[in-house]
């Protein structure tokens, strides 16, 4: 078997906390448990949610993102000249605000010291099999740049840096340090996670960047060389994928808009493996684009949404493959849901058993197509 992603069955990374993982962050937060203890609660948890895994025939493990407040931020929170708080007003999504901690520079981005995601990786690697391999899921560089140069954003960055470009250096640095570090102790399959060209083929793509068409174009090409500036230089026998997402908070979304825009610069250019997209509805356009992704890499289509439990019609999502199947091969083809099922500590709005159904219905039909 194949030890690298994607897989014909895959999935993007994220699971529903447990209510009793839930309450003991909370408890943790108000002081009524140590540290430690969390820690051996989320321990259990990812423990459980392994076998869960295993038994519904995943192949890439992952721990649910389960010891994270969000997809991304805690990633951020592990590098020095990074901070946070808990927020007043919260993201905009569509019908409700996304109420995720304020995250900003507090000076020079760097990794002097082991990321904690290392140690979260080593307690998960221990469940590899002959079957199984564990990924790890952290934010691409692209986002953790995006969050600190949007226009807010970039009036406290600019406290820090004279500019944007010797900001993406050392975040690019800081990512090139971790990828050796998580190499190190054994991890050989690494997804980014990248909502940055989600916004960027939105229609108030140019009021959300505060920028004109050229300068949308600028910076598609300044978030891909942070990417590919991160990349470079990773060992041969890394697997490294990207997912793109349009927001995914509690059922909610974002931003909309096909591929068409970044296809050119994304799936032509980023050095990476295979092409994790969403694709469960219209906000993400038709398969067009991929055409702009080369031979040599993979697409894995995200046609099941994880942003409601009403399973889909498994004949329906059987002909959306046939149809992208004639702009990227079959045989470079894989599926899984559009994105996860909790990218935040709120989970999106479907029960545990519904997650699990979600993705029994992804191997069903991966069966059948690639028999």
């Amino acid at each position: 078997m194949s030890i690298q992603t994607p897989f014909r069955f895959d999935h993007v990374g994220s699971f529903l906390r447990p209510d009793y993982l839930k309450q003991a962050r909370v408890d943790y937060e108000a002081g009524k448990i140590t540290k430690e203890e969390l820690t051996q609660i989320e321990n259990r948890a990812i423990t459980e949610l392994v076998a869960k895994e295993k038994e519904v025939g995943i192949h890439a493990i992952t721990d649910g993102e389960f010891r994270r407040a969000t997809w991304h931020l805690d990633f951020m929170w592990g590098f020095d000249g990074v901070g946070h708080h808990k927020t007043e007003q919260g993201l905009p999504f569509h019908g409700e605000a996304a109420m995720i901690d304020d995250t900003y520079l507090t000076g020079k981005v760097s990794l002097a010291n082991e990321h904690p995601f290392i140690e979260h990786f080593k307690f998960l690697k221990q469940f590899e099999d002959e079957n199984t391999i564990a990924k790890l899921t952290i934010p691409a560089p692209a986002q953790f740049l995006e969050q600190m140069i949007m226009p807010f954003a970039w009036e406290h960055s600019k406290q820090f840096y004279d500019t944007q470009e010797e900001l993406a250096q050392d975040i690019a640095n800081g990512y090139r340090k971790f990828i050796q570090d998580v190499y190190a102790v054994g991890c050989r399959n690494l997804q980014f996670d990248d909502c940055s060209w989600g916004m960027l083929v939105d229609p108030r793509a140019c009021e959300i960047f505060g920028t004109d068409e050229d300068g949308l174009e600028k910076i598609k090409e300044q978030l891909l060389a942070i990417n590919n500036a991160a990349i470079e230089g990773k060992p041969e026998d890394l697997v490294i994928n990207t997912h793109v997402c349009r927001g995914n908070f509690h059922s909610t979304y974002a931003s909309s808009g096909a591929y068409d825009s970044v296809a050119q610069t994304l799936f032509a250019k980023e050095d990476v493996n295979a092409f994790y997209l969403e694709y469960d509805d219209e906000r993400s356009g038709g398969f067009e684009p991929l055409q702009a992704v080369p031979e040599e890499k993979g697409v894995v289509l995200g046609l099941i949404t994880t942003k409601s439990p009403k399973l889909e019609d498994k004949k329906q999502i059987i002909d959306r493959i046939k149809k992208a199947s004639k702009y990227v091969p079959l045989n470079r083809l894989y599926l899984s849901p559009q994105c996860g099922c909790a990218s935040c500590e709120i989970g999106n709005k479907l029960t545990e058993e519904e997650q699990w159904n979600k993705l029994r219905l992804v191997k069903e039909i991966a069966d059948e197509v690639w028999a």
